[in-house]
């Protein structure tokens, strides 16, 4: 059961439903504890936004009096409880009057607190007149720099100043509008001066030399080199001197308090008993549903799988073809079942014939051997020389079979053993051909490979035998032998018959003869170009027909030269 495809799937299938459940439980706990982060994410933007609001009604405020309906507005509007008391505890306005104070507040509202606010303007807040010309004076800047191509745009500050400023990618690029719009009115200079008395004073305590305001940004212009050091120091008789200042046009530091009102706690989960019945219901529909989609889908998948099975075991000998019409997995799968069904056919076929011809070859030279020596017996014929020398001659191509068929079996296995070694090509050749009278040998420069001296003239020797057997008389047989892009390539050619373009695939068959009428004699026993391939591609080489019918045929063997062979 463990090995069935249709239990795999069914535990699959299980398992699928439990992590799915669990993962809808985990995506459930996750999206409660998302939708808890953002609650409390606009509880604190909603208190962010108090804060700033109280913040800027002090730096706009001189007191604490009218701030009562700001209060109430913000708590009616956030939903918070909202108190506001002085440093020492006395409750200045309160969303819900008479509401217990919290033991520790939760922001301190000090427009000249660490930072001081922006929006706290006091002596510098521009008058009617010195307003008026201060625009007119920055809309003429901002029309000027619009009418050279830059980028510019005028915001208004807290104190009624119109500040123009350049875009970002314009701020390097030099402009004629050389006016400027940021220098002191005379209120803002009376301020800026009271404040550089201030700062002096602080300096001096310092040790360090007296600064001017040029702008009312509060930049310093350090007249003395001695205090470019002590920009720190600086910076902090600024923001001493501001706060001075400005602190009789702001309200007093205050405390804020932010409280949530009273609610009925609501349970995140029901875990009730109807509701862990209603989840166990729902939990095992789906388990039902995935249970049964995996058995449909299961035997829909073991139907073919068991076709196929059937037919491989009804098949006595080999298997036979199914009919399984599927575009899936398991039709490829049948699909290549019959692919080795025909392959495996076919191969039976090629057995069946190899066989029949080899026992066709082996017939001929048996029964003339046995006729002859049966003849001898009955006292028919004498057992003289020329009767032993016909049976030798018998024997051994008997044995010449034999021997053909033994190296095509090795080298079918990969067992056909070579001895190789470093050889002069054009001596191997010469040997060759000088077993084959008649033949013209070329050979290109001193070509050497690493090759089975025996084999490789094996290999020739088979092709020149072939050659002159379908070479008249008066033809030629010619070996060329050279080196090219790194293989020794020898060509055996002649001006025989040739070989028709629909036998060319077929030359190189086993036993296979382009005349059938011929006889051994003349057609030889069909193995030997068989061997001759064999052979080559045993030296990690190949070898390749060209033929023209009527004007001959001409056989390349390619082997790997030796690594420093020169190219020809």
């Amino acid at each position: 059961m463990t090995r069935s495809l249709v239990v795999r799937l069914l535990g699959t299938s299980v398992l699928i439903v439990v992590l799915s459940v669990g993962a809808a439980a985990w995506l459930a706990a996750k999206t409660a504890t998302r939708a808890v982060q953002q609650e409390q994410s606009q509880s604190l933007a909603g208190d962010s936004l108090i804060h700033d609001t109280l913040l800027g009604y002090a730096a706009e405020h001189r007191d604490w009096t009218d701030v009562a309906p700001l209060v109430r507005r913000l708590a009616a509007e956030s939903g918070r409880q909202i108190t506001v008391t002085t440093t020492g505890g006395t409750v200045i306005a309160a969303s819900n009057p008479g509401a217990p104070v919290p033991a520790r507040a939760d922001a301190v509202i000090d427009p000249l607190g660490a930072t001081i606010d922006p929006r706290v303007v006091g002596p510098y807040r521009l008058t009617g007149r010195d307003q008026a010309r201060q625009h007119a004076l920055a809309e003429k800047r901002l029309r000027c720099l619009h009418d050279q191509g830059f980028k510019a745009t005028a915001e208004e500050t807290p104190a009624g100043r119109l500040v123009v400023k350049l875009a970002a990618d314009n701020r390097l690029q030099r402009h004629d509008c050389s006016f400027r719009e940021d220098a002191p009115t005379t209120g803002e200079r009376a301020a800026l001066d009271k404040l550089q008395d201030r700062v002096t004073i602080c300096l001096k305590g310092r040790l360090l030399s007296e600064i001017s305001f040029y702008t009312t940004d509060f930049v310093p212009i350090h007249r003395d080199p001695t205090n470019v050091g002590n920009s720190q120091a600086i910076q902090d008789c600024i923001d001493r001197g501001r706060r001075e200042q400005l602190r009789p046009y702001v309200a007093g530091p205050a405390r804020l308090y932010l409280t949530s009102p009273p609610r009925q706690p609501v349970p995140v989960f029901d875990l009730s008993p109807d509701s862990t019945r209603r989840i166990a219901v729902v939990t095992a529909l789906v388990l039902a549903v995935a249970v049964a989609t995996t058995l449909v889908v299961g035997l829909r998948l073991v139907r073919p799988l068991r076709k196929l099975t059937a037919a491989v075991d009804g098949a006595a000998n080999r298997p036979a073809p199914v009919r399984i019409t599927r575009n899936d997995e398991i039709g490829r799968l049948a699909a290549a079942f019959n692919a080795l069904a025909d392959r495996s056919e076919h191969s039976e076929q090629q057995r069946r014939t190899m066989v029949d011809d080899i026992a066709h070859e082996l017939r001929s030279p048996l029964t003339n051997i046995r006729n002859w020596l049966t003849a001898g017996q009955d006292g028919l014929a004498d057992l003289d020389q020329d009767m032993v020398r016909l049976l030798l001659e018998e024997t051994a191509l008997l044995q010449h079979i034999v021997d053909d068929l033994a190296d095509l079996a090795d080298a079918d296995a990969g067992t056909l053993a070579l001895t190789l070694g470093d050889h002069a090509v054009g001596d191997l050749l010469a040997q060759a051909c000088e077993a084959h009278r008649g033949t013209t040998l070329t050979v290109g420069g001193d070509p050497w490979a690493v090759v089975d001296p025996i084999r490789f003239r094996q290999i020739v020797g088979n092709l020149l035998t072939n050659a002159w057997r379908h070479t008249p008389a008066d033809g030629r047989v010619e070996v060329r032998a050279d080196v090219t892009d790194g293989l020794l390539v020898v060509d055996v050619a002649d001006t025989g018959e040739g070989i028709a373009a629909a036998d060319l695939p077929h030359v190189f068959d086993r036993f296979w003869r382009a005349d059938r009428a011929r006889a051994r004699a003349t057609g030889g026993s069909g193995l030997g170009l068989s061997i001759a391939r064999k052979l080559a591609q045993a030296h990690g080489g190949d070898i390749t027909v060209v033929s023209t019918l009527g004007e001959g045929s001409t056989f390349t063997v390619r082997l790997p030269a030796r690594p420093d062979q020169p190219a020809r």
